[in-house]
């Protein structure tokens, strides 16, 4: 597993835009948050899940840093003022402490446009860019996980009932983990009717919410 967090970090490092313009301080914002380190839970399933359907991680790596890109660009967000209000993500100052607002709101946007060109470049075929493009907006858009970040507002001043916080955890929480799964499938050739990558999204979205409601547990 080192060896996977390895390779994703340098990936990430990669992926990155150079400094030599005028946008210097949105991809300094850029890179201290998706280089600040963290669990790399989300690109380790891609490519562990592309070598498990017989694939590679090289074969894995655009899309594992891509969905790691959109997952970064959900916490930069998640902390700003309108929405959580922390001014601490992993020890230290939250983007928009370090950068300001506008710079922190700027380079989560760029974080998310890079993720989708860092799949159009990958080494995979055609068909399986476009359906990685597909997995990810889907995972991470208004049907995934921004679904389940309007819930959470929601429901923070007003009680959920257990369905609602199952729909909120399986979108706000699982609907990425579902797609790193799904991602590493398409990385490896595998497609979407296949038994075992239905088997292996059941089991990505009990992830989800296991994850999710630990998560919860340990912010009480």
């Amino acid at each position: 597993m080192n060896h996977d967090i390895d390779l994703i970090e340098q990936a990430l490092s990669k992926s990155l835009p150079g400094r030599d313009c005028m946008e210097k301080d949105v991809i300094d914002a850029m890179e201290y948050s998706l280089m600040a380190g963290g669990k790399r839970i989300r690109p380790r399933l891609v490519l562990a899940f592309c070598r498990l359907c017989g694939g590679s991680s090289e074969q894995a790596l655009g899309c594992a840093c891509a969905v790691e890109m959109i997952h970064t660009y959900s916490l930069i967000h998640d902390d700003m003022p309108c929405m959580d209000n922390d001014d601490f993500r992993r020890g230290r100052p939250s983007c928009h402490k370090q950068f300001g607002e506008a710079t922190a709101l700027l380079a989560a946007d760029a974080l998310v446009t890079a993720a989708f060109e860092v799949i159009a470049n990958a080494k995979l075929s055609a068909e399986s860019r476009i359906e990685a493009v597909q997995l990810l907006s889907k995972g991470g858009g208004d049907r995934g996980m921004l679904y389940g970040q309007e819930l959470d507002k929601r429901f923070e001043t007003m009680r959920a009932s257990e369905s609602e916080l199952l729909e909120l955890h399986a979108h706000k929480t699982g609907a990425l983990i579902i797609a790193a799964v799904e991602l590493g499938c398409a990385a490896a050739g595998v497609k979407a009717d296949t038994a075992i990558r239905k088997s292996l999204v059941r089991y990505a979205a009990e992830v989800g919410l296991v994850f999710q409601i630990v998560d919860d547990i340990l912010d009480v």
